[in-house]
């Protein structure tokens, strides 16, 4: 049996888009995921987090750096086949200030801690699905801005050539899927299914090289 961990923010856990809710197992992406391949011999474990980020720390509300957690999951989930990376939406948080590349260095570093652990675990990066237009505004989220959603549209090419530079495969999340209307911010059914089924192919071919 093959162990594939899916470490992500909101995204990842299965938040319902306009509440504090989540979505049941199988209509989220990781347990999508989990059906599909549970024949294939895998094992689908779920580690998402609502405003998990890369590196950054979060003063009001504590473990949502990433990097402070990994380690851990690598050590408590071991041994580890396959890692998909979805993170990265929470540091286009205003407070961050953070650029596109800044972010990236983030990513580098959770995939340092991922060499370190095993380096033969095989590491799936996947950029986020975008934030949507007007998703500062009160209704939604205004812990993003104007400038949130400029750098989320620029992960995409910043991820690709890290995955190029670490040797990883790379989807691109925006590629299949959107936002919901309701927040601009988290994915629909529709968008978990359509993850699950990109990510399932790809897993389906990579192991069977």
């Amino acid at each position: 049996m093959k162990t594939i961990l899916c470490f992500g923010d909101s995204n990842t856990y299965g938040l319902i888009p306009g509440t504090k809710e989540r979505y049941p197992e199988d209509i989220r992406w990781t347990g999508i995921l989990g059906q599909r391949l549970k024949h294939r011999g895998f094992r689908v474990v779920e580690e998402g987090l609502v405003g998990r980020t890369t590196i950054f720390p979060d003063n009001l509300r504590p473990g949502r750096d990433g990097s402070e957690l990994l380690p851990v999951l690598l050590e408590s989930h071991y041994p580890v086949d396959e890692l998909i990376l979805m993170l990265g939406t929470n540091d286009c948080k205003t407070v961050y200030n953070a650029s596109a590349q800044v972010i990236g260095r983030g990513i580098k570093k959770l995939l340092g801690q991922i060499k370190n652990a095993d380096k033969n675990i095989k590491v799936t990066l996947v950029s986020p699905i975008l934030l949507g237009d007007e998703v500062w505004k009160s209704e939604f989220d205004p812990e993003f801005g104007v400038q949130s959603v400029k750098t989320s549209g620029e992960l995409k090419e910043e991820y690709r050539k890290i995955a190029d530079e670490y040797g990883c495969d790379f989807l691109a999340a925006s590629d299949v899927a959107a936002p919901s209307d309701n927040d601009r911010e988290h994915l629909t059914p529709d968008g978990h299914a359509a993850l699950a089924e990109a990510l399932t192919e790809r897993i389906i071919a990579k192991y069977a090289a």
